[in-house]
């Protein structure tokens, strides 16, 4: 029989050429992609090896610092600095409109507002996250020589939230520094909740129950934990917009930035 069961014949499996193989055969066998975030919590809502600050969760990491920043007038938290080795990188969340993004409209005010400064260099890049922001303004160095402040600014739009990150540090102009911080910006997972929120308006975040205070050398004897991160602007600003985004810009070559007033450690 044509279509009988023969107990002697042998199967083989071969592989075909490369230049004789089915593109879809090679579509169907290649994984997927792993998605890279900041993610929102609906991707993302195991809390497992994260640090909950409310509208942020922040990954932990092997010798990370973590310092919340706080509004001086309202003691307010308004954003997380998270230190890394040499690099720095500082996190805040924003409402957003259901309908578009605003990061465009972000980048377009902080590219005037530190053109208005004199001597500074400021333009656009494309990054792991999209277009960012590179700015470079004069700056006195400890020993009174001429330098640069250096700073990246990255955004991400969200489901009616805005994650925007501020790199200082090595980061901001290390090629080989870069990687361990954008990592780190993309595990962030933000908490929009379903609170109303005008766009713009920062997320609430709310310290951890092990946080410690810590007070940065000079602040003895002073009442208060104010958590200035040593600069203002858009690393202590609670609007993603305004002309005070400039002087926010981190100087690379200096040391990295004193522990504020509340730091946790991660080891």
């Amino acid at each position: 029989m044509i279509f009988g069961r023969n107990r002697n014949v042998k199967t083989e499996t071969v592989v075909l050429p490369e230049d004789l193989q089915d593109p879809r055969d090679q579509l169907a066998t290649e994984p997927e992609a792993e998605a890279t975030g900041p993610f929102d919590i609906a991707d993302r809502p195991d809390a497992d090896g994260y640090l909950d600050l409310g509208s942020l969760r922040i990954p932990v990491v092997k010798d990370m610092k973590v310092r919340l920043d706080l509004e001086d007038t309202t003691k307010r938290l308004i954003g997380v600095t998270l230190q890394l080795g040499q690099s720095s990188l500082q996190v805040q969340a924003f409402a957003a409109p259901r309908a578009g993004g605003i990061w465009d409209e972000i980048r377009a005010e902080i590219l005037e507002s530190v053109t208005v400064t004199e001597g500074a260099q400021v333009g656009e890049q494309e990054g792991q996250f999209g277009t960012e922001v590179v700015a470079r303004i004069p700056a006195k160095m400890p020993d009174g020589s001429p330098g640069w402040r250096v700073a990246r600014f990255v955004g991400v739009d969200g489901p009616r939230w805005f994650l925007r990150g501020v790199i200082g540090g090595e980061a901001a102009f290390k090629a080989e520094a870069v990687g361990p911080v954008n990592e780190l910006f993309s595990r962030i997972v933000v908490r929009r909740g379903d609170d109303p929120h005008p766009p713009r308006e920062l997320l609430p975040l709310t310290p951890p129950e092990n946080m410690r205070p810590v007070r940065q050398p000079g602040q003895a004897g002073q009442a208060g934990e104010s958590a200035e991160t040593g600069s203002s602007g858009p690393a202590g600003s609670s609007q993603p917009t305004g002309r005070s985004e400039a002087p926010t810009i981190v100087d690379p070559r200096q040391r990295p930035p004193e522990r504020g007033p509340e730091v946790t450690e991660v080891r």
